[in-house]
């Protein structure tokens, strides 16, 4: 079919135009959830669930400060994995931040960071969790969750951390190429190499079990 030149002009600038605007979003974006709807799930965000149960992410008030949280808290298993994701932002090399706050939860409390997620049984995460007092970096490949060794350390289950309470945390991870560095309150604790999925993928949240948590400020750079 024979398009004019005007007409192709046209698809060419608007193409441009999408294709700076995915790399803006995914260059620097930051959620602080304060123009989200309370008691919803933020328009653009999607939630999964592995194992029995439900899981329950919605924005909150937090004494006045608006929050993401995952609300489940009757999920006793273990094996229960509750995820939230953007839908909007695919990167492989990144730097991600977020405040955490583990509210309650008897089997397990906390969460942390999911990144080059392709599905829900395949993607990384590293989160902190306040029972345990550690941060644990793991894999998730085709549903099964296994931790990673560290660099010059082996395997070790992650780092034990001074006592992160009930209060705020932020849980920072940098991505180069294999390599993820893991930071605590601004202080680097470990680093992994990893080549399990290379590719890019979808960013997000996640809490395990009965885990109430919640989380803000939360920060994405791509390399």
């Amino acid at each position: 079919m024979k398009t004019s030149g005007r007409f192709s002009v046209t698809i060419l600038i608007a193409t441009f135009s999408i294709v700076a605007f995915s790399q803006s979003v995914a260059k620097n974006n930051i959620f602080d959830f304060e123009s989200s709807h309370v008691n919803q799930l933020p328009s653009g965000w999607s939630q999964y669930h592995a194992g029995e149960g439900a899981s329950d992410w919605k924005v909150v008030d937090d004494e006045g400060n608006k929050v993401f949280a995952q609300l489940q808290g009757d999920n006793g298993n273990g094996s229960i994995f509750n995820i939230v994701v953007n839908d909007e932002i695919r990167t492989k090399d990144l730097v991600l931040t977020v405040k955490l706050k583990g509210v309650s939860g008897r089997h397990d409390r906390g969460g942390g960071l999911i990144w080059r997620f392709i599905d829900d049984k395949n993607y990384y995460i590293v989160r902190a969790n306040p029972l345990e007092n550690n941060v644990v970096l793991y894999k998730v490949e085709k549903g099964v969750r296994t931790d990673l060794p560290l660099v010059d350390k082996g395997k070790t289950y992650g780092v034990t951390v001074s006592k992160l309470g009930d209060g705020w945390n932020t849980l920072t991870l940098d991505v180069k190429g294999d390599l993820f560095t893991v930071y605590l309150n601004n202080t680097e604790l470990f680093m992994v190499k990893d080549k399990t999925f290379p590719n890019s993928g979808r960013i997000g949240l996640w809490t395990k079990s009965d885990a109430v948590t919640y989380f803000d400020n939360f920060s994405i750079q791509s390399h």
